[in-house]
Parts: C-alpha cells; structure tokens; sequence
C-alpha cells in the first residue's frame, strides 16, 4: 500500500537559503584532505624509518610495519589527488555553501571553546557553560531553562561519574573549591 508519489515535505524556518553562494568546490575540499594525509604520511613514514623500518636478526625493527602503511597511506593521498583532478563534472559540484558553513561553524566553535575550557575550568563547569549556550543562542530557548537543564545535566554527571562510580575526570578550580 505504498505510494511512491506521495511526498511530504515539512519545512525547517532554520534551513539554510537556497541561493546561498559557495564556498568551496569538491574537487578543491579533496585535494586538501589528501595533501594533509600525505603530509602525515610523511611525517610517520620518516620517524619510523628514524626507529628503525627493516629486519634485523630478531625479526622486524619497531617501524616496519607503521612504515610501511604509512607508504601505503601516502600512495593513497596520491592517488586522491589525482582522481581529484581526473574527475571533471563532480569534483567543480558546490562542497559547502557559504549559509551551510555558517551552520557547521556555529557547532563547531563552541565545542572547540569547550575543550580549551575544560582544560581550565573542568569537565563540569565547561559542560555546563556549553549546553547553557548552545540551549539558549542556537536553540532559542529561556534563559532560566537553559541555565536550569545546564546545571542538573552537570550536577548528574558529577554525582554519577565522581561519586557514585569514582570516575577521575577533568576538574577546575570550582571543584577544588569543594575539596573535589
């Protein structure tokens, strides 16, 4: 009882436009991806060719295997790059347009802050910081909601994980304050 032209479309006040400019192309997001594969083929083919990537009397050095995947991964970047400019009509396809990246930028910045924050203010504090503002500038929601579920979410992850399973997590001056 499937009818393949019914449709239903629900529309999203949040999506980004439609003739939003491009940022960047598929051909262009590929090449970069692997030149930094190849740059890391690189770095990990030399340091252990530097540990040793041969056979001695005992058996295979402590490189040779590494050594050699990382050949392996640095034929493969090679290969990207050039499969990136043999292709034609895909790789010039938009990758990421200038409102989608807005949206991707939007969650990645703050998560970025959270873990430089955590280094300093611990897991609990960065936490809350993290859901409070994402809660209350991407979803839209009251500021006393968002700072009431920021603050139980921490305080039930800080009783589960410090206290009831005795688990060692990240922890700032607040928690050093009440001798955690």
């Amino acid at each position: 009882m499937s009818n393949t032209e019914l449709e239903i479309a629900v529309d999203d006040p949040t999506a980004p436009e439609e003739n939003s400019p491009a940022v960047t192309s598929n051909r262009n997001v590929d090449v970069a991806v692997s030149l930094l594969l190849l740059v890391l083929a690189i770095v990990l083919a030399w340091d252990n060719w530097r540990t040793g990537a041969s056979w001695d009397s005992t058996g295979p050095e402590p490189g040779y295997f590494p050594f050699y995947l990382s050949v392996i991964l640095g034929g493969a970047s090679l290969y990207g790059i050039g499969a990136a400019f043999l292709s034609s009509k895909e790789a010039l396809e938009t990758f990421v347009t200038r409102a989608q990246l807005r949206r991707v930028m939007a969650v990645f910045v703050p998560t970025l802050l959270f873990c430089i924050a955590m280094q300093f203010l611990g897991i609990y504090v960065a936490s809350f910081l993290l859901i409070a503002g994402f809660m209350r500038v991407v979803g839209k929601i009251a500021w006393w909601k968002s700072l009431l579920t920021a603050f139980l979410f921490s305080a039930v992850m800080f009783v589960t994980f410090d206290i009831v399973f005795d688990v060692l997590m990240p922890k700032g001056p607040l928690e050093a304050a009440f001798g955690y």
